[in-house]
């Protein structure tokens, strides 16, 4: 009897598997003696997917990342360009293309810091929280607003009912910042605030609770997240038009460079680009494109790139898909020195180094088996901690339901710490470094971002190409498709589309009225008792200054049209966000989007 020979790579179900490569003799020979006839027996199937969904026009199972992005069944290294080498492609950690992260010794000499974003109902309940956050090993504090603050309006304005308290906490006005800060020392404590169009007036607030404290502006160390090209992308939350909200936010950068050293005054966001629907190259080329653009727009105003740039940080999503998350934390840091070193001329390195935060993804959370988002969450972290965040935040299971309880919260924090003292992860640097998948990710994600970002210099930058609608068109195109993947089962959901039970409804945490009324009691009381005419005089002049061209400052000095110092002064004079804010809108006026067709 003839012995049964393999069948050739030409006629096998293996036919594809070079294609586009060039393979060595050994892995020909591993492909043809021991994998074909391994798939002649065993067929693959999609992990997890209905029978007949995602397959090929051959029957072939078909495999991709969370974002489409097709995965091949082995990585060699003939999946790496022929001239790869480490120095050029990956390089040491501490050093130039920073792939490996931008410190030498990683967790080594400081581990992530675990920020837990927090906030909600009133200034006085979410004090509280922040202590037992504290208390519990949190090394950083993150403020959630509610959504008035974060459009600007009070808490006794009628855009405002219905809403006050319920996705964050309340802040009126300096009184509140103070209560919300009662008993913490803002120079020894970091603070990240999620907050953009009105992100000068509540940063304002901050400094001068500080300032009350006692504390030194040029030691007080945290982030405003100011980063309002995002909002026109993805989350909506602007008032003003593009062009002024840009003003604002270089305003903050020259100020922050004079007075704030240690303070980062823009942390510019992927993560609600992400939340919105787009792939993770998407989010990774949009996100650091708003970098690029906003330097841009500082450089105009005739800020030094060095003086500013060590000031912007970044902020990810870390989302389900662990080697494609990964890979997009290491692409970014390359990507980002390249970017400032070649297109601005970076002289000091720290104004090319990607330092960035990290929160798990809040979309990713069903509310079905909420229980099931622990695990989740935590292999979201696991991913952001092996791409190197310098922060984390882990969400809680039951945000797709509430704000989270307290011990939703604890559980959230105590995720991030199993990860840090517990796993092993942090004792080596950049521990998957090497790894043919991962490195060949990683040069597809630098290559799909470079692309994008030709596309938007020939479409005049980012600003303009948001009122063109390209960004939001891309996401949306990229939502839909993972949207019709998910409703063909060709992604499993554990809870929603597969492994279904029937389930009893969660303890939830809520929110009533309550807090709009003190929110309300409080700012009457605060407008009879403060000196009303110094409040319309900081406001005038604040207005004043905002009709102004802005310009830069000479000697060391802020220009006299920068709002900052104004927005200061009707700060300490406790004029209020939404007042601010409405002084803003009587000079900039208010935008509305053009929908796309």
């Amino acid at each position: 009897m003839a012995e049964k020979k393999p069948p050739q790579v030409a006629d096998s179900p293996i036919a594809d598997v070079f294609e586009g490569r060039h393979p060595s003799e050994s892995e020909k020979e591993w492909a043809e003696k021991t994998l074909a006839p391994t798939l002649e027996k065993a067929p693959e199937k999609p992990i997890g997917a209905a029978t007949g969904v995602n397959v090929d026009e051959h029957g072939q199972a078909r495999y991709t990342t969370l974002s489409g992005v097709p995965i091949r069944r082995l990585y060699t290294q003939a999946d790496l360009p022929e001239d790869w080498n480490y120095d050029q492609y990956l390089g040491y950690p501490g050093q130039p293309p920073f792939t490996r992260g931008i410190h030498s010794t990683g967790y080594r000499g400081k581990l992530f810091t675990m920020r837990q974003f927090s906030g909600f109902a009133s200034p006085e309940e979410t004090n509280q929280r922040y202590k037992y956050l504290l208390e519990h090993g949190g090394g950083g504090l993150s403020v959630a607003f509610d959504l008035p603050t974060l459009m600007g309006y009070d808490s006794d304005h009628a855009a405002s009912e219905g809403e006050v308290g319920k996705c964050g906490v309340a802040i009126d006005s300096l009184e509140d910042m103070e209560i919300l800060f009662d008993g913490i020392d803002l120079e020894k404590t970091t603070t990240s605030m999620t907050i953009n169009s009105p992100a000068s007036v509540l940063w304002a607030m901050y400094l001068v609770v500080a300032e009350k404290q006692g504390a030194d502006w040029k030691k007080v160390s945290g982030t405003i997240q100011n980063d309002i090209l995002k909002e026109y992308i993805a989350q909506k939350e602007y008032i003003y038009p593009p062009g002024p909200s840009m003003r604002l936010v270089i305003d903050t950068f020259e100020f922050g460079s004079l007075f704030t050293p240690r303070f980062n005054t823009i942390s510019i966001s992927g993560y609600h680009i992400r939340e919105a629907g787009s792939t993770a190259l998407q989010e990774l080329a949009f996100t650091l494109y708003d970098g690029v653009e906003y330097v841009e727009w500082a450089r105009r105003r005739g800020l030094d790139v060095d003086e500013f740039g060590p000031r912007l940080s970044f902020f990810f999503n870390a989302h389900n898909d662990f080697f494609e998350e990964i890979a997009k934390y290491r692409a970014a840091r390359k990507i980002w020195y390249q970017t400032m070193k070649e297109r601005f001329g970076a002289k000091n390195q720290r104004s090319a180094l990607l330092r960035f935060h990290s929160q798990t993804a809040g979309v990713s959370l069903p509310a079905q088996q909420p229980m099931n988002n622990i695990a989740r969450v935590a292999i979201q972290a696991l991913a952001a901690v092996l791409g190197g965040t310098q922060s984390l935040h882990c969400d809680s299971y039951d945000e797709a339901l509430a704000l989270p309880t307290e011990e939703a919260a604890r559980i959230a924090l105590r995720t991030q710490q199993i990860i840090g003292y517990e796993s092993g992860v942090a004792q080596t640097v950049d521990p998957l470094g090497g790894s043919y998948f991962l490195e060949n990710l990683t040069l597809e994600m630098e290559k799909g971002a470079f692309d994008y970002f030709g596309k938007l210099d020939a479409m005049g930058g980012m600003v303009k190409a948001i009122e063109r609608g390209y960004p939001q068109k891309e996401i949306a195109e990229a939502s839909y498709q993972y949207q019709r993947a998910a409703e063909a089962n060709e992604k499993i959901t554990v809870g929603v589309n597969d492994f279904v039970i029937e389930e009893e409804s969660p303890h939830i945490l809520y929110i009533d009225e309550t807090v709009a009324r003190q929110q309300s009691a409080k700012l009457k009381a605060l407008r009879a008792r403060r000196s009303n005419d110094e409040v319309r005089r900081s406001l005038d002049a604040l207005k004043k200054a905002a009709a102004q061209e802005p310009r830069a400052g000479t000697n060391g000095n802020i220009s006299g049209a920068n709002t900052m110092p104004y927005i200061v002064d009707a700060v300490r004079a406790y004029a209020t966000v939404g007042e601010i804010c409405e002084a803003l809108r009587e000079v900039y006026g208010t935008y509305t989007e053009v929908s796309i067709t």
